[in-house]
């Protein structure tokens, strides 16, 4: 007998949420019918998928070799059934974005603020985070990175043009102790490092001579995981800082900041929408790619 497809729809939510609790209330229907659900199908199958303790739940192998075969289809088939109840094609829901905390054109403000003006149905919901993990995973429906990180199956869509690292600092700190000439000159000096985490290694200064690229380690006076922070204290003449040229163009405009080792700071590929390839794409996520290309161009 062919086993019941809203049983295996149930089966994927309990993997998902390693809860039967949280499938039920997802589903808004109680445990018990959940783990009914899922016994049944277990008898149709003629084999354990789930192992249930009094604390936790977990797929066997069985089971998870079940979820990573029936996921994508069940994904596909949520998102056609998405865009057929949507037939007017109308943006609506919640719409989760996975932002870099250094994507400074993207998370400046008019751009989404014109977004969830033209787009009232739609739910922005917005993570700033520098943390690598996959998008479709985690419950994103695109994130936004520099290209050169992205994966190759996945759809870009750019938010910016080409992007360059600088190094800077402010005119008080240079008249104190002069301007490094190298890179490599930068061991000398007193520099302001950003690192993601506390448990996470400093932002890597690269750089480019004769078409090379080489990374150097400097020796961080101070380092902080808040990018605003770094940028005042660069101001405030507290060392030598380095991050995307976007990061600092305020107080570059200003003249608070100045440019060093320009010559050393190569452009390349800067900040895409993406998100991954399917048929059915939801209306909410089309109106941001079409806002992104519009404000493009």
């Amino acid at each position: 007998m062919l086993p019941d497809f809203n049983a295996l729809a149930v089966f994927a939510l309990v993997a998902e949420e390693k809860s039967f609790r949280a499938a039920a209330d997802r589903l808004g229907v109680t445990r018990s019918a959940v783990s009914q659900t899922i016994r049944r199908l277990e008898e149709t199958l003629g084999v354990a998928l789930v192992s249930r303790t009094t604390r936790s739940v977990s797929l066997t192998e069985a089971g998870e070799r079940l979820y990573a075969q029936a996921a994508p289809a069940l994904s596909d088939m949520r998102g056609a059934l998405d865009n057929t109840a949507d037939s007017r094609d109308l943006p609506r829901g919640r719409l989760n974005l996975a932002v870099s905390s250094i994507a400074e054109g993207f998370l400046s403000g008019p751009l989404l603020a014109a977004f969830a003006e033209q787009n009232p149905d739609v739910r922005l919901h917005i993570t700033v985070t520098d943390a690598e993990f996959d998008i479709v995973a985690e419950g994103y429906d695109a994130g936004v990175r520099l290209g050169e990180v992205i994966a190759q199956d996945m759809i870009a869509v750019p938010v910016s043009g080409d992007q360059r690292q600088l190094a800077v600092a402010a005119p008080s700190y240079l008249n104190r102790f002069g301007t490094p000439a190298h890179p490599r000159e930068l061991s000398a000096h007193r520099c302001i490092g950003w690192r993601v985490a506390p448990h996470i290694a400093p932002y890597r200064w690269e750089f480019e001579e004769d078409g090379k690229e080489f990374a150097v380690a400097v020796a961080d006076t101070i380092t902080t995981t808040d990018m605003t922070l770094m940028v005042r204290l660069a101001v405030a003449g507290a060392g030598i800082s380095f991050g995307m040229e976007d990061t600092f163009r305020e107080p570059l405009a200003r003249g608070e900041l100045v440019p060093v080792l320009e010559d050393f700071c190569p452009w390349f590929s800067g900040f895409y929408l993406y998100y991954p390839s399917r048929r059915n794409m939801a209306p909410k996520l089309r109106a941001l790619v079409d806002h992104l290309r519009a404000s493009r161009r």
